[in-house]
């Protein structure tokens, strides 16, 4: 359903959508990502090219090492948010930090087939929680609001993504977010 969202949405967008390989803004600074997001990143780590795999676990445990000292939750499971403070540590987390599937030379996700979801969705206009519709400030510029209204992404993939994110967390045992040098650092010690 997401993909299906996501095809129509960007055919409606057409040349507003800025998002392009090697464009890669949205690739810096880390973010949640449900543990649904985390097993499909490991399982991707885990079919990758031998020689890709080995490149994205290097950068995942660079990005452990930086990181984990002011970790906003529990860098043992990768858990965010486990104290009371941590939310609001989190607003200033990290956010230069480049996401470690990101190939540093080409701009592009090493494992683009397997990326969270908020990663797909970046960039194409997306209700909010408060809602407004937010896109990526290098897309849709100066585009009027009819426009941006127009190609506004369907969403209702969301509670059957719940549902997945549910049965993942009890499948895992963890639960709630995670960020994504975390959750690939699990396959990276499990395979170390």
């Amino acid at each position: 359903m997401l993909d299906t969202a996501l095809a129509d949405t960007t055919v409606r967008s057409g040349e507003w959508l800025a998002c392009k390989p090697g464009c890669h803004q949205c690739c810096i600074g880390v973010f949640p990502i449900s543990q649904l997001d985390a097993e499909t990143l490991r399982t991707g780590l885990a079919a990758a090219d031998p020689a890709v795999a080995h490149r994205i676990r290097a950068r995942v445990e660079a990005a452990r090492s930086r990181l984990s000292r002011d970790f906003p939750g529990d860098p043992a499971t990768g858990l965010l948010f486990t104290e009371p403070h941590h939310e609001e540590a989190f607003d200033d987390f990290a956010n230069e930090e480049p996401c470690p599937v990101l190939d540093p030379v080409t701009g592009t996700c090493d494992l683009y087939a397997f990326r969270p979801v908020q990663c797909r969705t970046f960039g194409p206009p997306v209700r909010n929680e408060d809602d407004g519709l937010g896109v990526c400030e290098l897309c849709f510029v100066d585009a009027p609001a009819s426009e941006v209204a127009r190609c506004e992404m369907d969403q209702s993939w969301r509670p059957l993504e719940e549902k997945l994110i549910s049965e993942a967390e009890q499948r895992t045992g963890l639960q709630g977010p995670t960020i994504i040098a975390f959750a690939l650092a699990q396959l990276v010690t499990c395979n170390s």
